[in-house]
């Protein structure tokens, strides 16, 4: 009997076939003991940076979990939380932040706003954006690991709040950035395909940026791809499209099409860089087919209205620029809070126009915590082990 190759059976069988062998696969890897986490990354992965830099977002941020603002653009926990309790490791400390931090679990080195390409902007101008870009988070990784070692060798508190030196191989990188590199050039006044035509030289220095962390010892990443931002409150209402370019979710097809091709190119970067970096083991994320998902069927995984901000003021989306979430007005000599928070966001997919919700964000790990979403299909706790 002669066997037909994959590509000739019947596409469910195909499927099965190929599932039965990730599974099998899966069950024969042991799983990994990652000593800590080194994340990158933006607002989606900011657990202190840029409030340690630039001062933290005030009540109600943060109300859900902690209770109080937490130094993360969110009202609760963010998805790099939930990997980090998933590994059995303490929430991580920003880079930044000195006060209180313990970084022998790892550091995290992502800040709001931040972009992969440094821009020609700064922070507090319309449409500015972090000043902590990619190359300057890998600058920070770098002091970081050096100077580390130098002290922990002192001993005494060092040695508890300090990694050890061999932490650093054991790791696992994780990359949660490029959101903002596509929303950077909308801002300035860029065509999606001027935008598209950027993709490239910001795809290259991410390349470049994995390169640098392997040669310092990394060799376990989780590099998550960019979310639909044409879906995302504050994009719609800032730069509205015709209504021919809305989809039946309600999201603004040109701005999810550049994201899809932001992702696609980003694969590939990741298919050469296992080519060339051949210790290391590359999960590649694909979290816009999760939160897309999501948004487009919101009530039926038990959430509400996807495209409203849960924390904002006024307008179709709740969204306002100039009065965001937890925005006070004085009205004769009283404070009055506008933006105000939903009655309860577990129920909500957007928190403040631009991030998700905790809730949103456990659902969105929820999801790719088994590998489900992976490029190799492989869990979060066997992401060590290299691509075959």
């Amino acid at each position: 009997m002669i066997m037909k190759p994959l590509s000739k059976m019947v596409p469910g069988i195909t499927l099965v076939l190929v599932l039965c062998v990730c599974v099998g696969l899966t069950n024969s890897l042991r799983e990994c003991h990652f000593p800590a986490i080194f994340n990158f990354g933006d607002s989606n992965s900011d657990t202190g940076g840029l409030s340690a830099a630039f001062g933290q977002p005030g009540p109600p941020f943060g109300e859900s979990f902690f209770h109080h603002p937490a130094s993360r653009y969110c009202d609760g926990r963010l998805v790099v939380d939930f990997i980090a309790k998933k590994l059995g490791l303490p929430y991580l400390n920003a880079y930044l932040d000195a006060v209180g931090s313990n970084f022998s679990h790892g550091a995290n080195f992502a800040t709001a706003g931040s972009t992969i390409r440094p821009q020609n902007t700064t922070l507090h101008q319309f449409g500015g954006f972090s000043p902590f870009s990619l190359d300057v988070q890998f600058n920070q990784f770098n002091d970081f690991q050096r100077r580390t070692q130098i002290f922990r060798n002192k001993g005494g508190v060092f040695e508890k709040l300090l990694p050890k030196a061999q932490d650093f191989s054991r790791a696992l990188y994780t990359f949660d950035i490029g959101q903002n590199d596509l929303t950077a050039g909308y801002f300035h006044n860029m065509s999606t395909d001027q935008v598209r035509a950027c993709v490239p030289d910001v795809l290259a220095q991410f390349k470049n940026t994995i390169k640098y962390v392997y040669s310092h010892g990394g060799r376990s990443f989780w590099i998550h791809n960019t979310g639909p931002v044409g879906c995302l409150p504050y994009i719609m209402d800032l730069h509205p499209v015709k209504a021919h370019e809305v989809d039946k979710a309600g999201c603004a097809k040109p701005y999810n099409e550049v994201a899809q091709f932001f992702n696609r190119e980003l694969k590939e970067a990741v298919v050469q860089l296992r080519k060339k970096l051949h210790s290391a083991s590359i999960t590649y994320v694909d979290v816009y087919s999760v939160k897309y998902s999501l948004i487009s069927q919101a009530k039926k995984h038990g959430f509400g209205e996807p495209l409203r901000a849960c924390c904002g003021h006024g307008g179709k989306y709740n969204y306002n620029i100039h009065i965001g979430c937890g925005a006070k007005v004085k009205v004769h000599g009283k404070e009055i809070l506008l933006g105000k928070p939903c009655e309860d966001p577990s129920v909500s997919v957007n928190w403040d126009g631009v991030h998700f919700t905790e809730a949103a964000n456990k659902w969105v790990f929820d999801q790719i915590v088994d590998g489900s979403f992976s490029d190799p299909p492989i869990p979060l706790n066997m992401a060590c082990h290299k691509h075959p």
